[in-house]
């Protein structure tokens, strides 16, 4: 990533964030959406300042969907990123404007351990496997290979579990439950992805058949 696009991406994120949380809250005074947004941008950039140390090449092969992402992969995303987009201002339209949802302090702490477990598990995914990219697709000009180290030698799809964990903290971490709509549609069309590109890559990939025999889970241990 240039200098330019990282100072960019400084400044639009938050300030995008910053118009997520509060035009739908109706007041830049609402304290939950301050401690939400601290809480992410600190965590998201300790993830961003570890990766740029470790896999800085991930930044270029997470910058856009590359030549070839399969075009079922293109409608899904067009499906499913709305919603995810979704979650931050409903949620916010719901506990700082309306006070439709009463949801109980101890479960707002949990979707926080979500919400940073989600980060953490993204960020590790991340950190070992340089073929991490938005799209789905096999690289074949990039030599992809099986990645098995790190959290892939649990679950087959680390990253696509730390998105689960993200939507429904981010809709319950600002103590909303009709962010949860959102939330569990976005993780349907999430589960679809993951069953499509497992297959992909158990006919496409070298390896990755034997891989799935000793990695058992898509996502949740003991689960699928």
């Amino acid at each position: 990533m240039s200098r330019s696009s990282a100072v960019a991406y400084a400044i639009v994120l938050p300030l995008s964030l910053l118009a997520l949380v509060f035009l739908p809250a109706g007041s830049i005074s609402w304290w939950p959406g301050w401690i939400f947004i601290t809480v992410l941008i600190l965590a998201f950039g300790i993830s961003a300042l570890v990766l740029a140390r470790v896999n800085p090449i991930i930044y270029r092969a997470r910058s856009r969907l590359q030549p070839g992402t399969k075009r079922w992969d293109k409608v899904l995303l067009a499906i499913m990123l709305p919603a995810m987009v979704a979650i931050v201002p409903l949620a916010a339209l719901d506990a700082g404007r309306f006070h439709w949802s009463a949801v109980p302090d101890w479960l707002v702490g949990l979707a926080y351990v979500a919400l940073l477990a989600g980060i953490a598990l993204t960020g590790w995914a991340q950190a070992v496997n340089p073929f991490f990219e938005p799209g789905v697709r096999i690289q074949s000009e990039r030599h992809q290979r099986v990645v098995n180290t790190g959290p892939y030698r649990f679950v087959r799809h680390p990253g696509y579990l730390s998105a689960l964990l993200l939507f429904f903290g981010m809709a319950l971490s600002l103590a909303s439950f009709w962010a949860v709509i959102p939330a569990a549609f976005a993780s349907a069309i999430l589960l679809l992805r993951t069953s499509l590109e497992d297959r992909l890559l158990q006919t496409e990939l070298q390896g990755y058949e034997a891989y799935s025999r000793r990695v058992r889970w898509k996502l949740i241990p003991g689960v699928w």
